[in-house]
């Protein structure tokens, strides 16, 4: 098991690594600055500007200065919004994502599950179909059409809830079941693959001979097994939910990390980018090792790959 757990580490660090290499360089490259929508000044303050930042060094300069801040904990200060660090402005927005990440991870794991076991006990069945259709209608879909839908049917005609901000319930309903729907759907069809051939073991049917209860083999039997495909999914799902989704948080006005993403790329903000970005992906890095270590934890086998 440790040798499991130091390979994965090693294979966690080298990949985080390349994430924030990989965004540097393309932030460098792409068109325009931070500076560059601003009123025209003077050649010397804009020289004075890009020195205070460090901007005038080579791009490779700035690669090993921002790693070394970076080892230190310091994500480096905002090129837009003045006297701001982008840890403080992070810190700011990743409460209200986490809310809305985990009401939508709610929707997915009940929705997905409910959906899912349904399915798989009623094979081949009108169940079976309404289910999986609606799974489908789910993955198909995409989040920038379900958001505008669900905001033109139930706030506007409708109008049982509010459509944008983030200040009571009646305004995070929509938005967590935009986001959690769509995972839903994975879960769902997920949770049905698995719990199918999982019945069909023969240990299921002696649980069923020896005259244990349908709930009992579920649980304690089929439910284990059968979810670890489920299991492997909520890796890169937690963090995708916890994080938040751009699409949703500026389709909803949610005032989370997504639509700060979205801010700071339009402003050229190229240190609010990689903060965002290195949160993201060592968000996602580190769920997967989690999932990794569960699954080996469930079956002994994973521990070989």
């Amino acid at each position: 098991m440790f040798r499991f757990l130091f390979k994965r580490l090693i294979l966690t660090l080298a990949v985080l690594f390349c994430v924030i290499t990989m965004t540097f360089f393309l932030t460098q490259m792409a068109p325009g600055g931070p500076f560059d929508a601003e009123r025209r000044v003077p050649p010397e303050i804009q020289a004075a500007m890009n020195e205070r930042y460090g901007l005038n060094a080579s791009p490779l300069q700035q690669y090993g200065r921002y790693l070394f801040r970076l080892f230190q904990g310091d994500l480096g200060p905002s090129y837009k919004y003045a006297g701001w660090d982008v840890k403080e402005l992070v810190q700011q927005k990743i409460l209200v994502s986490v809310e809305l990440g985990g009401y939508a991870l709610l929707v997915a794991l009940v929705l997905g599950l409910v959906l899912g076991s349904f399915s798989a006990f009623h094979p081949h069945s009108w169940v079976d179909t309404g289910c999986m259709g609606l799974a489908m209608f789910g993955i198909c879909l995409p989040t920038f059409v379900m958001g505008p839908l669900f905001a033109y049917i139930f706030a506007y005609r409708l109008h049982w809830v509010a459509c944008t901000g983030w200040e009571n319930w009646n305004q995070k309903i929509l938005p967590a079941l935009t986001l959690g729907l769509v995972y839903a759907a994975y879960i769902a069809r997920l949770t049905r693959n698995g719990l199918s051939q999982v019945l069909q073991k023969d240990y299921i049917r002696a649980a069923r001979a020896r005259g244990l209860s349908e709930g009992r083999i579920f649980l304690f039997h089929t439910l284990r097994n059968g979810i670890q495909s489920v299991i492997a999914f909520l890796g890169p799902t937690v963090a995708g939910l916890i994080t938040g989704s751009f699409i949703v948080e500026t389709v909803f006005q949610v005032p989370g990390m997504g639509r700060l993403l979205v801010q700071s790329i339009s402003n050229r903000d190229t240190t609010l980018i990689l903060g965002i970005t290195i949160l993201y992906a060592t968000a996602v890095i580190t769920l997967n090792f989690v999932s990794d270590i569960l699954l080996a934890y469930l079956n002994p086998r994973h521990r070989e790959a």
